[in-house]
């Protein structure tokens, strides 16, 4: 390989973090054309993990890695979402030190590539195309070894864990979330509420901030939330909440009652 080549390799190996994955097209944009990525891969600077994808030769690079270069490279939306947003920051009831599986959301027009897909990344990958929040509303940065990536904030989070309740998220554990998020700003939760098109989760948050008695949900405007209209049965052969309209499990409307 030329002396310019290595210097060019070399410059973008130190200008992208350890841990991330290289996208061929991003790559070309950059001045890296398909020949200069084949020389690469053949003198052992990068390795290919699926079609148009790459990392460095040697590197440990979790699906954290691939969701940097889908933000930063493509420009896209899709990020970790629901329990795993909040294992990312810290705020999970109990913090699972290996996850066996990692929740992504995306916009409703969003795929992940297939070499995401089929790379191992040691996990489970749940993937949900959806439109009931705006994109980039709610957002946070989470740090992950060199780099950091997108995430959903706190309140934004458990509104996605509420969106897969209770078939892939079950209400308790959805609760005991809510729980421990003592701190959240009322006017953030306020524009979530007011931006959020599914019914189902603003009348479940409401009722989950409302029970757990946090002190943030004194300041929200619910005259501004448009709650629908009709109820809605969470669960069935559960117990009916008139205030919010739903129905929820037996254990969730039952829980903390022992202790007042």
């Amino acid at each position: 390989m030329s002396t310019k080549n290595a210097t060019k390799i070399n410059r973008l190996l130190n200008e992208q973090p350890n841990g991330t994955v290289l996208l061929s097209t991003w790559l070309s944009e950059q001045g890296y054309d398909l020949y200069l990525q084949q020389r690469y891969k053949k003198n052992h600077w990068l390795e290919s993990i699926g079609t148009g994808a790459m990392i460095r030769s040697g590197d440990n690079v979790g699906y954290e890695g691939a969701v940097y270069a889908l933000q930063k490279q493509l420009g896209s939306t899709i990020h970790p979402g629901g329990k795993t947003a909040l294992s990312l920051l810290g705020k999970a009831h109990f913090l699972e030190l290996s996850p066996s599986k990692a929740t992504l959301f995306g916009d409703k027009s969003e795929f992940l590539p297939v070499w995401f897909k089929r790379h191992d990344w040691g996990l489970k990958l749940d993937y949900h195309k959806t439109g009931f929040l705006p994109a980039g509303v709610g957002m946070t940065e989470a740090t992950v070894g060199a780099f950091s990536i997108k995430v959903s904030g706190a309140v934004r989070a458990l509104m996605e864990c509420l969106y897969l309740a209770p078939q892939k998220q079950g209400l308790m554990e959805c609760y005991e979330l809510m729980e421990g998020l003592n701190n959240l700003r009322p006017n953030l939760v306020q524009e979530l509420l007011e931006q959020c098109r599914s019914v189902k989760v603003k009348r479940l948050f409401l009722y989950m901030a409302e029970k757990a008695k946090h002190d943030w949900f004194q300041y929200l405007n619910l005259e501004k939330v448009d709650l629908g209209s009709g109820k809605r049965s969470i669960v069935k052969n559960g117990i009916y909440n008139s205030n919010y309209k739903i129905t929820v499990s037996k254990e969730l409307a039952g829980y903390g009652t022992a202790n007042i």
